[in-house]
């Protein structure tokens, strides 16, 4: 779950384009639809690239008593200290656990994504599934306060390009959706997420996709003990460039461990301020927003939905990941990889 960017704009200039995909200049209304099904495009695919609105919700879900849960759990604000950047061996280790149970939850709910299927279906599967494995979905209620976010899942369908709240509205075959789970557990959080296909979706989306995946790998290769944090987002930046998307400035990975959001940020493109060294032990997320037009943002009157200024579709992944000797460590790493869509685009699902 992405934080809004605090830090001044100084990122190098950049031009965007749009991908060059023929398949983003979608057919007329009575043009044969892209996908070959012989229908006008009208009555085929049309309707998943109509503007996002806001559905309705229903209340808000209980969990028990026997769930250890954060301060914001019950209204009050978000307890902060001056959590430190490098983890014990104690915090690693449960760091693991809830990082494991929250790949797992999130790899479960492609179990359930297909069109004609409501975010707010898909928001009481993760949150069933959090419950029934002892942990608290962290963004129900955060962060406390007068406008906290009222479910236990971040559901963002194409445009919308994080915080998206889930609803009554159903997905439509061709929509892609990013599905944002965290979990509380032992005391420490677990953050990821993932971009899902729903039905057949057109060759532009896919490739916007399959580059969110790639950035998003090259962002975690770039997390080596001794590189400065820009590291992270000029590795995300250069090949979302080469590839004509823009990277998503407005929000940011960040720290995380026995809090949700600690104060390291993780700038998903170069900015020269963010020096700082990486260290061994450190956790924090990666989590880049891929754009395949603009990368500014809109924010909706709910205080919550971002999505792209131009309306053109956005993808996503996140990890949270470990600082190790060697390298990062995906601790967001699910028991089995087949059937995540971070794994089985690259061929890697197990």
């Amino acid at each position: 779950m992405p934080l809004p960017m605090p830090l001044p704009d100084a990122g190098r200039p950049i031009e965007y384009h749009r991908y060059s995909d023929p398949m983003v200049t979608l057919p007329k209304s009575n043009e044969p639809c892209w996908c070959g099904s012989g229908k006008k495009f009208k009555r085929c695919h049309k309707d998943s690239f109509q503007a996002i609105r806001a559905g309705k919700q229903t209340p808000l879900r209980s969990v028990p008593d026997s769930i250890r849960k954060p301060t914001w759990a019950n209204g009050d604000a978000v307890e902060r200290w001056d959590e430190p950047a490098v983890k014990s061996a104690d915090v690693i280790e449960r760091m693991r656990t809830v990082g494991r149970e929250a790949a797992d939850t999130l790899a479960s709910l492609g179990t359930v994504i297909a069109p004609g299927v409501t975010t707010e279906e898909i928001d009481a599967f993760c949150h069933n599934e959090s419950i029934r494995r002892g942990a608290y979905p962290s963004p129900l209620m955060y962060p406390g306060g007068s406008n906290p976010f009222p479910k236990s899942l971040c559901t963002s369908v194409n445009e919308v390009i994080c915080h998206g709240i889930p609803d009554n509205r159903k997905l439509e075959d061709g929509d892609i959706i990013n599905c944002d789970v965290t979990l509380f557990l032992d005391g420490v959080h677990g953050d990821t997420n993932a971009t899902f296909y729903v039905g057949e979706v057109d060759p532009a989306s896919r490739r916007l996709v399959e580059v969110t995946r790639e950035c998003t790998a090259r962002g975690i290769a770039a997390a080596q003990p001794g590189n400065q944090l820009n590291a992270i987002g000029r590795a995300i930046q250069d090949h979302a460039e080469d590839n004509g998307y823009g990277v998503v400035r407005d929000f940011v990975g960040h720290g995380i461990g026995e809090q949700f959001h600690t104060d390291l940020q993780i700038c998903h493109y170069f900015h020269p301020h963010l020096t700082n060294l990486i260290e061994v032990g450190m956790t924090f997320t990666i989590e880049p927003m891929i754009a395949m037009g603009s990368w500014k943002a809109k924010m909706w009157s709910d205080g919550w939905t971002a999505t792209t200024a131009d309306k053109a579709r956005t993808a996503q992944f996140e990890h949270t990941i470990l600082i190790t000797k060697d390298g990062p460590e995906i601790l967001t790493t699910p028991s089995s990889t087949q059937g995540h869509p971070y794994w089985d685009l690259a061929g890697l699902g197990v």
